[in-house]
This record gives C-alpha cells, structure tokens and sequence, in this order.
C-alpha cells in the first residue's frame, strides 16, 4: 500500500516565534508548512491554496479565536474540500475543549507544545484525511454513476418507445414522417417542412428560429405552400396537417 503524500499545513499562530518553531519542526519531519499569524490571513491562504488539508491553529488570538477561524475555513470549503484541524492552547479550559470538538476540531494540545506527541497527532490527521478525501472522491464518482445510469435509463425508455410507436405511412404507401395529403407531394423539401410546423401550431419566428431562416423567408414560404395547395389561409394549412384535420385532409386531396 502506498504512503500517503505529506500533507500541506496551516500554522496559524499570533506569536511569530512559534509559528516559526512549528513549521522548523513540521518540515524536518517531511511536511510541507504555510507560516501564518492572523486569523484573517489564514482565511485568505487557505481560499488560494487548495492544497492545503490541515490547520494547526492557536486557540486565543486577536482577530477571531481559532474555533471561529475554523468554523469560517469550512463554511468556506464547503462540501467540495476536505480538510482536519488541530487546536494549540495555553489554557486548558474544559468549555473550549468542547466547544472546539463540536465545531469538528479533531484534537488539541495545550502549549507548550511537546512536539513528538504533536506529529503523531498530525500523522493521525493525515491518515484520517486521506480517507474523507477518498470518500469525497467515491461520492462524486457515484453522483457521475448516477447520473449516467439516468441518462442510459432514459434513452431507453426513448427506444422503447420508438419501438411501440407504429410506422406513419406517406401519401405513397411507404414508410414516412408522416401521414400527408396528395396536393402536397408538389412541394419542395423546405416548403413541407415549413407547412408541416405551420400545421404544428408553430409561429413564423419559432419556424425561423428552428430552420435557421429568417421570419420574411418563412413568410415567404408560407405564401408559396398556400399558393401551391390552393389553400386561403395558415388555419387551412394547419388544419390540413394537424392529426385531427382528417376532414380538411380530405378535402384538400379532392381539391
């Protein structure tokens, strides 16, 4: 089984000199570390660095304490990122251990710091996110699964329904698009898909828009359908080709 690569730390302290003896340590030990001393900071180094998936973090500090700091990191992750924290604290008060916990904060120490147990903490936490970040990476597979097993159903169904629908048959007797009245064989292939959109109840813009003609060249057609059938009107023309126009079919075929 492979190692899991190093992972990419946030120190986040308001005294400078700890920060500096934190990254020292955690880079002799193979880490990569992303020095930081303010809250504020902190927030804008994790949103430009997504490599970043652990936070050590100071408890007590001037511009938000670190279980706020945290609590903005997730909001600001989301459910796209993943990442664990670890608390530092120079006071061991129960109700910020609890708090901290809730917040999802994984572990804590109490400063000063003994940095051996503080690496085994932080080999624990990367092994932790290395299978949340699995995880995350499963759940977007399964939503792709989910969504292509979708997609495959529905274009089954489609066939299926391609299938039962029975073969329509043209004015020859042969298969075709659709059942269409004699007169209008004389048409040329534009002017019938232009008459058979009019007799869908389509307007001359929603004709042009589907032909990738303009509305004058629709109306244009549509003139030259009407001549040709020796019909007065588009509602003739509809009627003519609608599903329900049988009696107009008949009609206009003995015309």
């Amino acid at each position: 089984m492979n190692k899991p690569t190093a992972v990419k730390i946030l120190v986040v302290d308001d005294q400078p000199l700890i920060v500096e003896e934190l990254c020292e340590f955690l880079e002799s030990s193979g880490y990569r570390c992303v020095p930081c001393e303010s809250s504020l900071e902190a927030i804008e180094l994790f949103r430009a660095d997504p490599d970043i998936g652990l936070v050590l973090s100071d408890l007590h500090m001037p511009d938000m304490d670190g279980i706020e700091l945290i609590q903005a990191l997730q909001t600001l992750a989301g459910k796209q990122r993943v990442f664990e924290a670890i608390m530092l604290t120079g006071r061991a008060d129960k109700q910020d251990v609890i708090k901290a916990l809730r917040a999802g904060i994984a572990d804590y120490y109490q400063k000063p710091i003994v940095l051996d147990e503080l690496l085994e903490g932080v080999q624990r936490q990367q092994l932790a996110l290395h299978e949340r970040q699995k995880n995350l990476h499963l759940g977007h597979l399964n939503q792709k699964l989910q969504f292509l097993s979708e997609s495959i159903d529905d274009l089954y169904q489609d066939l299926d329904k391609v299938r039962r629908t029975p073969a329509p048959v043209s004015v020859d007797g042969e298969p075709g698009d659709a059942e269409i009245p004699a007169v209008f064989s004389q048409l040329s292939p534009r002017q019938l898909d232009v008459a058979r959109l009019v007799g869908k109840g389509q307007t001359n813009y929603q004709i042009a828009c589907e032909l990738g003609i303009t509305e004058n060249t629709v109306k244009l057609y549509v003139s030259q359908v009407l001549r040709l059938t020796h019909m007065h009107n588009r509602t003739q023309l509809a009627l003519a080709l609608s599903p329900s126009g049988v009696g107009a079919r008949q009609r206009v075929t003995a015309h």
